[in-house]
Order: structure tokens, then sequence, then C-alpha cells
């Protein structure tokens, strides 16, 4: 097993995600960043294809993990429960590049490097 990863990832256990969610597990890696501000890198510093497959991968399983992951208290996700979770936070990341920046997201990609973020409430979870 490797060593945690810096900004926002940590170590993948061997059942990266829940049953029912392993067609994301290739996107685990790159888009379960566990922190809003490791999201908001991770969408600026990936290219609009990273972004359209991710979206079109995850899109369709949303209500499916939102569903999912109401029946379990928030203090009592597993690992994999979380990661399920860090996908779906990064998920409306790149929702707002996909569907409304489309090709103005390298500009957009440029006002965000000028903003610091510091905290957000998805990271208290």
């Amino acid at each position: 097993m490797s060593a945690p990863k810096a900004s926002g990832s940590e170590t993948l256990a061997p059942e990266t995600l829940p049953a029912g969610f392993e067609t994301l597990e290739p996107f685990v890696d790159r888009w379960a960043a566990t922190t809003c501000a490791a999201r908001s890198e991770r969408r600026s510093q990936s290219t609009a294809e990273e972004r359209s497959t991710f979206f079109d991968a995850a899109a369709p399983l949303l209500d499916p993990a939102l569903a999912y992951l109401d029946t379990r208290p928030l203090p009592e996700l597993t690992p994999a429960d979380k990661r399920l979770l860090n996908l779906m936070l990064s998920l409306g990341h790149v929702q707002m590049a996909v569907e409304v920046h489309r090709e103005m997201e390298p500009e957009h990609a440029a006002a965000r490097a000028s903003m610091e973020i510091t905290r957000s409430v998805t990271d208290l979870a």
C-alpha cells in the first residue's frame, strides 16, 4: 500500500468504493480530494477532456450516490464511503466547468488561482 498523498488524497484500500460504484474507481486517485481547495485545484489543473470524462461517468451516479450516502451518519462513513462523498463533491466543481463555463473554463481557472480557499463547510466532514 502506498503512503498518503499530499493535497487532499488519502491512502486507498483494496476496495476503493462501495459496491455499485465500481465504475468510478478509475477516478478516485484524481478526483476524490478531501478538501475544497484540493478539489478546486484539481479542476483548474485538469484538461477539458479529463473533466468531461469524469463528468460523463459520475453524473449518472449522483442520485444513487446521494441516496446511498444519506443512509449513513456522517461520523460513521467508512473510508470507501468518504471516497464516494469526495468524488461527488468534486463532481460539483467539475459540473460547473463542463456545463456552465465550458470553453471559458481556462479564464475562470486563472481567476480561481488568485482566490485562496482557506476552509469550506465541506471540509468539516
